[in-house]
């Protein structure tokens, strides 16, 4: 009894930081493990695990920013066809087109943080 409520524990505060990180986490759009509602929804653990890809992956290869801005502009595709009632979205949408914009906004913040380096790199060689 005592590891399930340790877990419960666990859950809780695992569904506090979702909520203070702005998932709104609606248990219809998000997914469930045992029973378990997922600490975000659908959409923010494509995010999430998109930001987990996109990082290293931005590290080890120059990926462009135009092709971050269209994996960015996907999930807002997504969400603004759901919001528009166009065309309803599902988890597995929301799951993809949330990877492809946290892949997106990984590649973003290296290149930017690779363009600041270069411009104080340069700043310095000048000095």
């Amino acid at each position: 009894m005592n590891g399930r409520k340790n877990f419960y524990s666990l859950w809780l505060h695992l569904m506090e930081i979702g909520a203070a990180a702005g998932c709104h986490q609606r248990p219809e759009r998000s997914f469930f493990f045992h029973g378990w509602q997922f600490p975000v929804c659908a959409r923010c653990t494509g995010v999430l695990l998109g930001q987990l890809l996109g990082f290293p992956a931005a590290l080890v290869k120059n990926i462009s920013c135009s092709v971050a801005a269209i994996c960015c502009e996907s999930t807002l595709l997504d969400w603004l066809l759901q919001y528009a009632v166009v065309k309803k979205s599902t988890n597995a949408r929301r799951l993809i087109t949330g990877v492809l914009g946290g892949f997106g906004l990984a590649v973003i913040y290296v290149n930017a943080v690779r363009g600041i380096v270069r411009k104080i790199k340069r700043g310095v060689e000048k000095a």
